[in-house]
């Protein structure tokens, strides 16, 4: 059974860090782009970060660029998501997905599998 399994999401003051991981089992990804999703209450998920399968592309939504940094361990089947200057507006619950294609990595119909996510709360 494959499962993407997200850690690290909390509560947060504006201006902190947090460190989101997402564990993948059941099969190997290291040939798959890895990326991040956001939800907010009441919004579509929207694309946060992805990685190209070797870790050397990597593409961020204007939103996070320069604050947010993901990367990837395929040792150990693993993504990450620095997060670095929260505030408010990055409030959601997060979601890691794997993609065969690096290609259509903004759009969450590209993404083949998917994590339960974890809740990321920011306070002001």
């Amino acid at each position: 059974q494959v499962q993407l399994v997200e850690s690290g999401g909390g509560l947060v003051q504006a201006g902190g860090s947090l460190r989101l991981s997402c564990a993948a089992s059941g099969r190997a990804f290291s040939t798959y782009a890895r990326g991040w999703f956001r939800q907010a209450p009441g919004k579509e998920r929207e694309f946060v970060a992805v990685v190209n399968w070797s870790g050397d592309m990597t593409y961020y939504a204007n939103s996070v660029k320069g604050r947010f940094t993901i990367s990837r361990d395929n040792a150990l089947n693993t993504v990450y998501l620095q997060m670095n200057s929260l505030t408010p507006e990055d409030t959601a619950v997060y979601y890691c997905a794997a993609s065969p294609t690096y290609s259509n990595r903004v759009y969450p119909q590209g993404y083949e599998y998917w994590g339960q996510g974890t809740q990321v709360t920011v306070s002001s």
